[in-house]
């Protein structure tokens, strides 16, 4: 196994390159989606990787549960800097854990709550709600049926808009925001959301993508909402207004129109042309080579970390007495 244990650890550092290239010249849905699983591989990867480390470290400990065999030299050899690394891992993997439920936690409560604030409302895409404060959002399907919320709003996502956000658009806007929170419902984007939220949990090196995949989601929704109304510049208007008005989204994994971020980058992308569609970017550009220097760095990863974790398996069974 020897040092290639450790690579996954760091080899998301090869993704931080096509990050930024993918968010300036890649059509946002293919960038949202490569950015993702990029993200989502090289977490679990190092996850795995640094359970492997943390199994050498934690059969070091005395009074630990494991099988004595687990602690031999022999298993120990497996691992370089075991004494140090290995117990270094405990505490670690314990706060990625930690970290990741409760980012989930979070997600599920602001989602139950929101539903719940919908409860008596009529049981369309769109619920306008009474508020002084200027928002709007995506509220993605996954509420309780149960327990005072509607099955009209708990079974499908809808549309959260503040009537005083509605009063300080012009109908051509109010267009343009309907068609951003529902292209965000319609893709899903939530899920990409809280995908790259867990990954930047798991491993900090990953957070260039959490913050990438954030603005490629909105960028994708404005380019959504611009085909479907026809006019950019409308869609651009409505960006500044509500950005310049709304406080934001409740919570980073929902998606809406004044979502944080670098609101004069979309209004600039969406003066400019529609940008082109492509699966995947051409090989001989820096958006190209930085991408397939991405892919390449996260099929080491998991090459590297099925192979400890094969590895590791093999040694432990060997190790531990029948």
């Amino acid at each position: 196994m020897g040092v290639f244990v450790f690579l996954p650890l760091i080899l998301p550092l090869t993704a931080w390159p096509v990050a930024r290239l993918a968010e300036q010249h890649l059509h946002p849905r293919t960038a949202t989606r490569l950015l993702t699983v990029l993200a989502v591989v090289l977490a679990l990867c190092s996850t795995v990787c640094l359970a492997l480390v943390m199994v050498v470290g934690t059969a070091q400990l005395p009074g630990n549960p494991l099988p004595d065999g687990w602690s031999d030299p022999e298993v120990r050899a497996a691992v370089p800097y075991d004494e140090v690394v290995g117990k270094a891992a405990i505490p670690a993997l314990c706060a990625v854990v930690v970290a990741c439920a409760r980012t989930l936690r979070r997600h599920g409560r602001v989602r139950r709550q929101a539903h719940l604030a919908l409860t008596g409302l009529r049981g369309t895409e769109v619920a306008v709600l009474p508020d002084a404060v200027p928002y709007a959002y995506a509220l993605p399907p996954g509420g309780r049926r149960g327990g005072g919320v509607s099955s009209a709003g708990a079974g499908r996502g809808r549309v959260v808009v503040t009537t005083a956000l509605l009063d300080r658009l012009r109908p051509a806007e109010r267009r343009a925001l309907f068609a951003h929170e529902r292209a965000h419902l319609a893709a899903r984007h939530d899920r990409f959301l809280l995908a790259v939220q867990l990954a930047a949990r798991a491993n900090p090196f990953l957070r260039p993508l959490r913050t990438a995949v954030a603005y490629t989601a909105e960028r994708w929704a404005d380019e959504e909402a611009a085909r479907a109304i026809g006019s950019r510049r409308t869609v651009a208007r409505a960006i500044g207004t509500a950005a310049l008005v709304s406080p934001g989204t409740p919570l980073p994994t929902l998606a809406g129109l004044a979502a944080p971020g670098p609101v004069p980058r979309r209004v600039a992308a969406l003066l400019g042309p529609a940008p082109a569609v492509h699966d995947w970017p051409p090989v001989f550009t820096a958006v190209g080579l930085a991408a397939w220097g991405a892919a390449a760095g996260t099929a080491v990863s998991a090459m590297s970390s099925a192979n400890a974790a094969v590895t590791m398996v093999l040694i432990l069974h060997a190790a531990t007495p029948l």
